[in-house]
């Protein structure tokens, strides 16, 4: 019995002794760990510290390098996996939002471009002083005969024939025929087309022709007269139907032969319909749009000029130009039919 009591006795003085053992060192472990924290922070990276602690980085950067080398491709398959297990619900709803926002983003490109479109066109309506009324292509020519587009207004719209036809860039041509909600606008290229125009920085006068390949000809210019590649044509004004000064087209090729009266003077225009979609119909003329006395004048003189050296060239611009009115008239008369 005394040795069961001493044994049970005994116990809890081992115990004890092994928790204060315990206790002091967790003591011991924390002075030690504020001290060397209080010499880090005194001593920085030049102590004994900063460089125990930059040969560690030293010697296991390469091991954290090797790591990230082969963990990558875990992580890479990992992201994989995560898409192959992803529900088909959650891949569905992926895809239409992706359609939704294509969708979008092609809207607001068109709107932008089309916004673009309407500012040249306030700008080109601004800088001529034009009246005019906006329309859009809707159509191109319907035969292989003539060139020409269809607008998406019409008589009820204020719209008649003969009136002029432009985009941004330049003269488009002339409306031909008219409806209550489309017209009909024949092609500075079409054959049959006509206008007066002049070389901008000579003021020689001619006629501007298309032709059934489509090519542009300034015709009806004496051989007398300055012409060369590059030079800017307008509309002369002359005739009453196109405004004078608006920009047409320029000289790609200028050619006169020994004993030619007149010059081949081929001509670029600058507006091309095909790529053109909202379009200016000049409605009416202003007093300062017509051709003025000076300028009727000036084409009479090349005309006497061209009579001179024995060519009737008088005879077939007057009628060139009173053409101009003429077709614009016959071709109510035959809307109206």
């Amino acid at each position: 019995m005394p040795l069961s009591t001493r044994r049970r006795g005994a116990a809890p003085t081992i115990g004890s002794n092994k928790g204060s053992s315990g206790v002091r060192a967790l003591v011991v472990c924390a002075v030690l760990s504020v001290a060397l924290f209080t010499l880090s922070c005194q001593t920085g990276e030049t102590g004994p510290l900063g460089a125990v602690r930059g040969a560690f980085q030293t010697v296991t950067t390469p091991v954290r390098y090797l790591g990230a080398t082969i963990t990558a491709p875990l992580q890479g398959l990992g992201n994989v996996f995560a898409n192959l297990t992803a529900d088909q619900e959650t891949l569905s709803e992926l895809r239409d939002e992706n359609e939704r926002l294509r969708t979008e983003n092609a809207q607001l490109t068109e709107s932008a471009q089309s916004a673009t479109r309407l500012q040249e066109l306030l700008d080109l309506q601004d800088t001529y002083s034009l009246q005019s009324s906006a329309a859009r292509i809707i159509s191109g020519s319907t035969d292989s005969w003539s060139s020409t587009v269809t607008l998406d207004k019409g008589t009820s719209s204020g719209l008649t024939a003969g009136m002029p036809v432009m985009s941004a860039a330049g003269v488009i041509g002339q409306i031909v025929s008219c409806g209550p909600t489309s017209s009909t606008v024949r092609l500075l290229s079409d054959e049959s087309s006509s206008i007066s125009c002049m070389v901008q920085s000579s003021r020689a006068q001619g006629m501007l022709t298309g032709s059934a390949s489509g090519e542009v000809r300034l015709t009806l210019v004496s051989s007398s007269q300055e012409v060369a590649v590059g030079d800017v044509v307008v509309t002369s004004g002359l005739g009453g139907v196109f405004p004078k000064g608006l920009p047409v087209g320029e000289v790609t090729s200028v050619e006169s032969n020994p004993g030619d009266v007149y010059l081949d003077i081929v001509v670029e225009l600058y507006a091309h319909p095909e790529t053109s979609e909202e379009v200016l119909v000049i409605t009416s003329l202003t007093e300062g749009q017509q051709a003025t006395a000076e300028d009727i004048a000036e084409a009479d003189a090349q005309e006497r000029s061209e009579s001179q050296s024995g060519a009737d060239g008088t005879e077939g611009t007057d009628g060139e130009q009173d053409g101009e009115g003429t077709d614009a008239s016959q071709t109510t008369d035959e809307g109206q039919e």
